[in-house]
């Protein structure tokens, strides 16, 4: 199935050398997770990231549906 990756600030240089603007879209297999997903992308499992799909929070073990939208960006502080 293909879904849509957008990865943000520091995150950004973990997408595929193909990707446009923060962005890529990615063939994978049809149970793949939001972890499966992170883990292809060789994101580093220590490092603090906030996940959405589809705009809403998610957990790692969240399934992932044709055409989702994966959003990874760090925490972000400030006020």
């Amino acid at each position: 199935m293909r879904i849509e990756v957008r990865l943000f600030a520091t995150l950004a240089g973990f997408l595929p050398p193909d990707s446009r603007d923060g962005a890529a879209i990615l063939d994978v297999p049809d149970d793949s997770t939001v972890r499966d997903v992170v883990r292809r992308l060789r994101i580093p499992a220590d490092l603090e990231r906030v996940v959405l799909v589809n705009g809403g929070d998610a957990p790692t073990d969240a399934r992932l549906r044709a055409g989702d939208v994966v959003t990874v960006f760090p925490p972000l502080a400030g006020g």
